[in-house]
């Protein structure tokens, strides 16, 4: 027969059994209840499957426009390319209205010759012009057969040439421009039956205005003649003309 202290400890006993009997089915026994030595370590669990396409995210919002950069260095020139194949002929473009007629170009003309007559035989006082007082051509008029003198009108390079007949003493003469003497002619006479003769020539450039005549260069050599048989001429011509940008040169 249980004594009245066993009969108070029965409950307490029950209380502590169902206690434990709650934490058994929970799984929350305290550890200092329940420890014991651990377990031996598991196996590795098996793979699991790759997990679904995870849905694309939302778009970012647009940023604001960064500020210019500075200006890069100029870069190297490429080496040339090939030269490219010839393309095709092109078609012939129509023919162009006619143009307006031109100014016919003449070309600057001055030419003369003159000689001696018979009256002019004479001795020329030294300085003086010799006057070829006969023409034989001077169709531009440049030469004046009263002062024997040939006036430039179209400017260029002239050439001029005499040919005097000696007789009855020596000759010499001077070619003259402007007053300057630019070639001189001399011939000795002997005292014979004869005629002698002497020419020369030289080419000059002129401008207008500039003049040309033959003069005697010393008085006791003056023995220019002409005859009926015999003559002294004085000529001259243009070779070429210093006109360039004129269209029309003469009349």
């Amino acid at each position: 027969m249980m004594t009245l202290p066993q009969l108070w400890l029965v409950p307490l006993l029950l209380v502590l059994q169902i206690h434990l009997s709650d934490l058994l089915e929970d799984n929350k026994i305290p550890p200092s209840l329940c420890s014991g030595q651990p377990g031996i370590p598991g196996s590795p669990g098996v793979h699991g499957h790759p997990g679904s396409p995870g849905r694309d995210g939302r778009d970012g919002r647009d940023a604001a426009p960064g500020e210019k950069g500075e200006r890069g260095d100029r870069g190297y020139s490429g080496e040339t390319g090939p030269r490219g194949l010839t393309g095709d002929r092109g078609d012939p473009a129509p023919k162009g209205e006619r143009g307006e007629a031109g100014e016919c170009a003449v070309s600057p003309k001055s030419a003369f010759s003159a000689k001696l007559s018979e009256a002019r035989s004479v001795p020329v006082a030294v300085g003086d012009a010799v006057r070829f007082d006969s023409i034989v051509l001077n169709e531009q008029g440049d030469y004046n057969a009263e002062t024997g003198r040939f006036t430039t009108k179209v400017p260029g390079v002239y050439y001029f040439s005499v040919h005097a007949t000696v007789y009855r003493a020596s000759l010499q003469f001077d070619l003259m421009k402007n007053g300057h003497a630019m070639a001189s002619y001399f011939q000795f006479y002997g005292n014979w039956p004869k005629p002698a003769s002497l020419s020369g020539g030289s080419m000059l450039h002129l401008v207008p205005g500039d003049q040309v005549w033959v003069q005697m260069a010393l008085g006791e050599y003056s023995g220019i003649y002409s005859s009926s048989k015999t003559d002294s001429t004085f000529s001259g011509f243009l070779i070429y003309s210093d006109w360039k940008h004129s269209p029309v040169f003469a009349k």
